[in-house]
């Protein structure tokens, strides 16, 4: 009743002249955009200064990201559940101002530890880190992103796909040049300065988007799914009704939520690492920082026609299809990452299949769970999953780290990457939507 009472403060979404499900799209998007200080391809621009600047190593940076990662993927069913409860606006402006104020602790982070604290060991810097990359990645990764996608799709339910799409290709395009941007930023500013800029965008310019704009649902407002939109018969015959509204323990016993949460959870863990270490990728197999960042926007291209394609075709065709293709794409984008010094293609493999992958990424972590579990509990059952995919985006740093440490490239990390997708690809084939099999006589 709470939710409903300021569901239209301070207008109501069902004056809005079209309608207001579209325009959730464009907050929403902006909620995602939002979360880039908190996602890895934020955190990777400033990878190298905090090196410096800390006078840490590459492997115990790793670990206190890994750790603050890890640590933060298991508060996320928690946040999950507190979306169901407390609704979206609550929910993103807490972790809007939090984030705000981690960037802005992070931009002293020396200052903090070597002389408020006056703190020398390196295992107490790589403890402080550790909390830092905990609430970093919690209020950014976690909280925001989820929050975001999770408002989106509770507007639409016929044209899912069709609807997040827009959004998907806007998030794909800011995700892509972000690294240019943070770079420049940094160039500019500094590292200090340039996380000092963000903070400022979200403890005062996000909020006031969120507090007039956003809003949980369009049942709240009397409104429904899609609006006014009916599809033609021949359409509805294509389409995955819900018959069942899944709890977070019911689909916790379904295969299909964890084969398909790992598949999304390998896509963190790559992409994470490949983002996490790019320079130094790039730099091992004889290539440029500039071709390093370039590779960002390139695969964006890749990215946004790939979303376009398939988000539209998402509502029509079952999501197994589209898991295959993505796992076929990591896989290729990996081969790229592991033969990058020896063969020119490799690049161009490389930015393909990071461009499917991302694209398809996009479109499945939107649609995927409310078509197979329902709309009820998303917040429950979207945390249980982004605390997976949290978990392993911790472990791809590493991975790299340490293959690099230990055998002089980033091969070997490749290679284990490559074959734990391969074989989630392969159990993708037989998966399938449980509100089929409920809906069995």
């Amino acid at each position: 009743m709470a939710l409903r009472n300021w569901a239209n403060v301070p207008f109501h979404p069902g004056k809005w002249p079209f309608f207001y499900g579209w325009m959730i799209l464009v907050w929403g998007t902006i909620g995602v955009i939002m979360s880039v200080p908190g996602q890895t391809i934020g955190v990777s621009a400033f990878t190298d200064s905090l090196i410096e600047v800390l006078g840490i190593s590459r492997d115990d940076l790793s670990l206190s990201y890994m750790f603050g990662t890890i640590a933060s993927s298991f508060m996320l069913p928690w946040a999950g559940r507190q979306y169901d409860k407390h609704g979206v606006r609550l929910v993103a402006l807490v972790a809007s101002v939090a984030l705000g104020l981690v960037l802005f602790l992070l931009s002293h982070i020396d200052v903090v530890i070597f002389d408020l604290l006056n703190i020398q060991s390196n295992i107490i810097i790589i403890s402080v880190m550790f909390v830092c990359f905990l609430l970093l990645r919690f209020f950014g990764q976690g909280v925001i992103t989820m929050t975001s996608r999770n408002m989106m799709v509770q507007w639409f339910d016929k044209r899912r796909g069709f609807a997040t799409g827009f959004s998907n290709i806007f998030i794909s395009m800011a995700f892509s040049g972000s690294p240019v941007l943070l770079f420049y930023l940094v160039d500019q500013y500094s590292w200090s300065g340039a996380w000092q800029v963000m903070g400022l965008v979200l403890l005062f310019a996000f909020p006031i988007i969120i507090l007039i704009f956003f809003r949980n649902k369009p049942e709240d407002s009397g409104l429904v799914p899609d609006g006014a939109y009916v599809p033609s018969v021949q359409k509805q015959k294509l389409l995955f009704p819900i018959v069942h509204e899944f709890t977070l323990e019911e689909a916790r016993r379904n295969s299909s939520f964890w084969i398909y949460t790992f598949m999304l959870a390998m896509q963190g863990l790559y992409i994470t690492a490949f983002t996490f270490h790019v320079v130094s990728i790039f730099e091992t197999a004889g290539l440029s920082e500039e071709q390093a960042i370039a590779v960002f926007p390139q695969t964006a291209v890749v990215a946004v026609l790939v979303t376009l394609i398939f988000s539209s075709v998402s509502d029509f065709v079952q999501l197994k299809y589209l898991y295959i293709l993505m796992g076929i794409g990591a896989c290729l984008g990996i081969l790229g990452l592991v033969f990058l010094s020896d063969f020119v293609m490799s690049y161009y493999l490389m930015v393909i299949g990071h461009g499917v992958m991302g694209g398809l990424f996009s479109v499945l972590s939107s649609v995927t769970w409310p078509r197979y579990f329902g709309r009820l509990h998303l917040g429950a059952i979207s945390g249980q999953s982004i605390m997976v995919i949290v978990f392993g985006s911790a472990l791809g740093p590493i991975i790299l780290s340490q293959s690099l440490t230990h055998f002089g490239n980033y091969a070997v990390g490749g290679w284990i990457c490559f074959f734990i997708y391969l074989v989630l690809t392969i159990a993708s084939v037989r998966t399938n939507n449980p509100q089929k099999l409920m809906a069995k006589p």
